[in-house]
């Protein structure tokens, strides 16, 4: 329990320095609240432009697409405010020596990384993303309940943890390989594929690879399918134990690669 709320306190530093180093630079708080917004709506214009002659995309009609659009993105928002800034600059920290910092304060390095660059200028996304959801639901004419909404929020917190933890997985590498570069852009193709189409058209090799390997097949599917009344036991056993694997999985690449790193300055 101390631990907890040492971390929290941390945490909570961590944030506050930000918001003070961004609110220095005003541009710089507010530029990405209009850049963010401007790609979602490039996002949904291209899915408008694909999707407005076609009627269904596997089993799902124009509601469940939506309401697949807007959950996919209302997780890579949550992913671009809150860690994905500081995640995603692990292999230049490695590369150039900067994790001697990390490593040398009595702090997680990792607890550090994922919330000290925080990004505020993502937050319409998630207010967009909610608004696509909700015009989901009402396409799809699903009727809202409180175990619905219950149950859809932890699918998606599930599904938000796992997609930080393949993002942490990937960028771990570097720990073990000169670069990491490949499996970055290996990642995103396969996220550039998975926003645009549900998991639910993936069938044999390809379901490996996005059920398994990278499953962003199941991140935004999962939670759909259980607000439509679609998700099996199946299947939600299935996306509890991929979480659980990646989770022992991360944690294990991780803790090696912290004993494999050798200091820049040695």
């Amino acid at each position: 329990m101390g631990r907890m709320k040492r971390n929290l306190r941390v945490v909570r530093v961590l944030i506050d320095m930000r918001l003070q180093n961004l609110m220095m630079f005003r541009l710089s708080f507010f530029g990405p609240f209009f850049v963010d917004s401007c790609v979602f709506l490039i996002q949904l214009c291209v899915f408008q432009a694909v999707y407005s002659n076609v009627d269904r995309i596997g089993t799902w009609g124009k509601g469940q697409m939506l309401l697949y659009i807007g959950t996919f993105s209302m997780i890579n928002a949550i992913n671009m405010v809150i860690y994905f800034f500081g995640i995603n600059n692990i292999p230049d920290k490695i590369k150039n020596g900067d994790m001697d910092l990390y490593l040398t304060k009595p702090v997680s390095p990792l607890l550090r990384l994922t919330f000290e660059r925080i990004n505020p200028g993502s937050v319409p996304l998630l207010l967009l993303s909610g608004i696509i959801i909700a015009y989901g639901i009402k396409e799809g004419g699903i009727k809202v309940t409180p175990f619905l909404v219950l149950g859809y929020v932890f699918w998606v917190a599930v599904m938000t943890v796992l997609y930080y933890l393949v993002e942490v997985l990937i960028r771990s590498l570097s720990f073990f390989i000169l670069s990491s570069g490949n499996a970055v852009i290996l990642e995103e193709a396969g996220l550039t594929l998975c926003m645009q189409l549900p998991g639910i058209v993936f069938y044999g090799f390809y379901k490996v690879i996005f059920y398994m390997i990278l499953p962003y097949g199941i991140m935004a599917t999962l939670p759909v399918q259980f607000l439509t009344a679609e998700l099996t036991a199946g299947g939600a056993v299935w996306g509890i134990l991929v979480a659980v694997v990646f989770t022992l999985l991360t944690a294990f690449v991780w803790k090696q690669g912290i004993r494999h790193y050798n200091s820049a300055s040695s």
